[in-house]
């Protein structure tokens, strides 16, 4: 089967942003659940994350990349996500409402202090999901974390497929991708599976 390139500019594509702009709101807030992303490049989060991103986007959530390099942003855009600058992802932590769930690069974590800041906070609030992905460990991860997995939809390949071709087009799709998670009790997803 050969993908077929779109344009996300084209009526038929249009969905998957018409998802990203509803504004749920009551009382002035806004009550959708949030999804902040964190990761060096957009070829890392669409490599390892974007076929759940994409599901989380079409299930309703808010999901915003925070990335070092925005020079191509369309990647992000084919999954419903939206791009901003990774300066912003911890300078306006405290001064926004706290996201049901953050996921991290772990090369970040390992790196750099500004994130591992943010997840270790996560960590001990206990009302965030905190999602990591990739090879670095630490001892701080592996006692608070479990290996879990995504199983991505059938939409979710598909356009997966079609951001990983904008990004990487010698890339690959597969039906599952996986993580170190630390899921809330009464976790607001039930996407996330132990991985076995």
């Amino acid at each position: 089967m050969v993908a077929q390139s779109f344009d996300p500019a084209d009526s038929g594509v249009q969905a998957v942003g018409g998802v990203q702009q509803t504004q749920l709101r009551v009382d002035g807030l806004n009550i959708r659940y949030r999804l902040d992303v964190v990761a060096p490049s957009v070829i890392e989060v669409v490599t390892h994350a974007g076929g759940w991103l994409f599901d989380r986007v079409m299930a309703g959530w808010d999901v915003s990349v925070y990335i070092a390099d925005r020079t191509d942003v369309r990647p992000l855009q084919i999954l419903g996500a939206q791009a901003h600058d990774l300066e912003n992802a911890f300078a306006s932590l405290d001064q926004r409402p706290r996201p049901q769930a953050l996921a991290v690069a772990a090369e970040l974590f390992a790196n750099d202090l500004p994130a591992r800041r943010a997840v270790l906070k996560a960590l001990a609030h206990r009302m965030t999901e905190v999602t990591l992905w990739g090879e670095a460990r630490s001892a701080e991860l592996d006692e608070s974390t479990t290996a879990v997995q995504h199983r991505l939809s059938a939409a979710a390949r598909v356009f997966k497929a079609q951001a990983l071709a904008a990004a990487e087009p010698k890339a690959s799709c597969g039906f599952n991708e996986t993580f170190r998670s630390r899921l809330i009790g009464c976790a607001v997803a039930a996407d996330l599976i132990p991985a076995s």
